[in-house]
């Protein structure tokens, strides 16, 4: 009977770290995927790809690492945009991107803080841009006249 639980257990072990893998996709495969995947998919992808970037672009700062970090945080306007267009031309998932952006705009302000000076342009533009993108997005929710 132990051997039955420990068995069940080692199975049950196994399935959640397989789970777990699958979840943890490559940066190259959620982009490849993104790419491929149907337009009214294609916002949500493409936002955890700039979040993914951000989160990257923190740590790349903090281990000094300028230029790469710099090119992460490129990457977050990049996604970003494309989230933008895919909502818009989809019509699909614009209140989520929307509010993701101006949560990551928050997040790149809060970061520029931490810089030096010298790094602080690159980081003060990408979050004027990513509120410039949700600005787009709440004129095409409510800019529409009515008729």
């Amino acid at each position: 009977m132990k051997t039955r639980s420990l068995i069940g257990i080692a199975a049950l072990f196994a399935v959640s770290l397989a789970m777990f893998a699958a979840k943890e996709e490559t940066l190259q495969a959620l982009i490849a995927r993104a790419e491929a995947a149907p337009l009214r998919d294609r916002p949500g992808l493409y936002i955890e790809i700039a979040a993914r970037q951000l989160k990257s672009a923190d740590g790349l700062y903090d281990q000094g690492k300028a230029d790469e970090a710099r090119i992460a945080v490129q990457d977050v306007v990049t996604y970003s945009s494309k989230a933008r267009d895919a909502a818009i031309e989809s019509n699909k998932k614009l209140k989520n991107t929307e509010m993701a952006m101006r949560n990551m705009a928050r997040h790149l302000q809060d970061m520029k803080h931490t810089l030096n000076y010298e790094d602080q342009p690159p980081v003060q533009t990408a979050a004027d841009r990513l509120e410039t993108l949700a600005d787009d997005l709440l004129s095409h929710m409510f800019g529409k006249s009515k008729r």
